[in-house]
């Protein structure tokens, strides 16, 4: 299932698609906060998305997910006012992983008989797991023994970290990856995510947000003076514009 939030009267908006938290194991597709308003303002169509979860299905499966509210995205987009080949994909926390992954592991998108040339930007917020493998050797046993869990043995972990598909000459979109300044975890594989992709020539940049926690850096994304916030916008080079009338709808892809 997915949530369309829509300009009325518009056309060829570039599209964001957002992907909620909640540990790969919760959340919903409702639980976009000022999202809505900010985008719709700033001129953007949002499609925030639902997947199934762990354990009914593997986190690859939810990659596939994610693939498929995509192209269901780009075959509608321009009925809600949207370009396309213009979509922007987002996430906050196991969103920020999935989204992370969709950007440079273009198997999932090409499933969808999609390149990845349509995604133009990718903004995780406050993921841990860009280099799985790594985020299990940092924490303690017991979250150790619950990424291994989630993500399979070392081969899956491997595949299912975004550090393992940048290259070149993929059309990997330009990162801006958004984590809590003073979490040490988030920003270590914010930092790990940015060198890998500058290395591969793909521009790339971690904001550290200053005075956020891992709830609030999602929560306040949209609000007007939160610093994340204008970093995004300063970052898409969009500009104010007159709040536009809404609409809302539920599609299942």
């Amino acid at each position: 299932m997915l949530d369309v939030y829509s300009p009325t009267g518009s056309k060829g908006l570039p599209v964001v698609v957002w992907i909620h938290g909640g540990g790969w194991r919760r959340g919903d597709k409702g639980e976009v906060h000022n999202k809505p308003k900010a985008f719709l303002e700033k001129g953007f169509v949002l499609v925030s998305i639902h997947y199934r979860f762990v354990p009914n299905v593997k986190v690859d499966q939810i990659a596939g997910d994610v693939a498929k509210a995509i192209r269901w995205t780009h075959d509608h987009a321009k009925s809600y006012g949207g370009d396309p080949k213009r979509i922007i994909v987002m996430g906050h926390s196991a969103g920020a992983q999935l989204a992370a992954l969709g950007c440079t592991d273009d198997r999932y998108l090409r499933a969808e008989k999609l390149p990845l040339s349509i995604i133009k930007a990718c903004v995780p917020v406050d993921g841990d797991t860009y280099d799985v493998p790594m985020q299990i050797k940092t924490v303690e046993d017991k979250r150790a023994k619950s990424y291994r869990m989630t993500f399979g043995d070392e081969e899956s972990q491997k595949n299912l970290s975004a550090v393992t598909h940048v290259a070149k000459g993929k059309n990997i979109p330009p990162f801006l990856i958004l984590h809590v300044a003073d979490h040490p975890e988030t920003k270590a594989q914010s930092q790990r995510l940015v060198k890998v992709l500058q290395g591969a020539g793909i521009m790339a940049k971690a904001y550290p947000a200053e005075g956020k926690d891992h709830i609030t850096i999602n929560r306040d994304l949209g609000l007007t003076g939160n610093m994340p916030t204008q970093e995004m916008w300063a970052a898409s080079g969009c500009k104010p514009r007159p709040c536009a009338s809404r609409t809302s709808r539920s599609w299942q892809p």
